[in-house]
Order: C-alpha cells, then structure tokens, then sequence
C-alpha cells in the first residue's frame, strides 16, 4: 500500500532474547544486513502483515514470540534517488513504518529463513542493542536510531536491567 504522499506501509521486526540481543539477518546473497520488514497489504492490519511477514522471512509463528512494543507513530525514510522506480505507479519514494519489539519464546533453532520459496534472508545472528544502528544501510540508519530509542526501555523491562551495548 502506498500512500498520497507515496510512502509504502511497512512493519519493521525486531525480535530479542532473554539477553537483550537482537536477531539480525543477512539479505540473500549481498552483504547488506537488516531487521526483518515487509510490506503492508492493503487487505490486512499491521498486526496480520507482522505475523505474515515473520513466518515469511525468518520461520516463525505467532506463538514462538511475544509482542513487547510497537512503535507509536509511523517512522519514514525516503528512498535514494538510484532505489526508486521511476516507471512504476504509484511511485513510491520511500516507506513509513511501524515497529515492533518481539521476545522469541522458544529456541533459536525455530527460526527458519528457508520456509518459502524466495528467502529474503541467508544467515542470522544475534546483536548487542545498538548494532544494527551503524551497520544498517545509511538511508535507513535514522529510521533504526528513532525504532530503537523507542524499543529501549520496554526492552530493558523485558531483560530486567539496563541496555548495554559491548
């Protein structure tokens, strides 16, 4: 779905341990790595595109996390002028996104980046908090920043102490 103003609808994933780290997944053959997102289809909620595109890129269901947060307001980041598709209609020049924190309730090796027939993802690991920030494609690095100072703290509640970031 792209809006007026032609921003597609977006969820952004993150998903944590007990630890407080985060699962951070490599985009299939590149170097490029990200927290798991997906598009919002003009049928569904945000909450039914977070369920749908978390059994999509990394294999698991609603029942093996928990939803902590989710991020207020819509985050935005525009597109650089060599990503967008000039041809296509409606143009879109970037995404607006909601957040969301999810526990994973069971073991890591219920993530499976295989399930479908176009992975989006081939390799996974977990990240200290602050990670991705600076790892992240530069486009997208403000919308991460601004995710994550939401996430924070009810993060911290979740784990029970403070975020540090080694």
């Amino acid at each position: 779905m792209i809006d007026s103003e032609g921003f597609r609808s977006n969820v952004g994933i993150v998903i944590c341990n007990r630890q407080g780290q985060l699962l951070w997944a490599k985009r299939i053959g590149q170097s490029a790595w990200q927290f798991p997102q997906g598009g919002i289809k003009q049928s569904e909620s945000v909450e039914e595109a977070l369920f749908r595109e978390l059994d999509e890129e990394v294999g698991l269901s609603q029942a093996d996390v928990q939803i902590l947060h989710q991020t207020e307001d819509w985050l935005h980041y525009r597109l650089p002028e060599n990503f967008i598709r000039q041809h296509s209609d409606p143009l879109c020049i970037g995404q607006k996104q909601k957040w969301f924190l999810l526990s994973l309730e069971g073991d890591d090796s219920r993530v499976e980046l295989g399930k479908t027939e176009k992975p989006e993802f081939d390799d996974w690991r977990w990240v200290n908090f602050w990670y991705p920030v600076d790892q992240v494609i530069e486009f997208k690095r403000d919308v991460y920043r601004k995710a994550l100072q939401q996430l924070e703290t009810p993060l911290s509640s979740y784990i029970g102490s403070p975020i540090i970031n080694c």
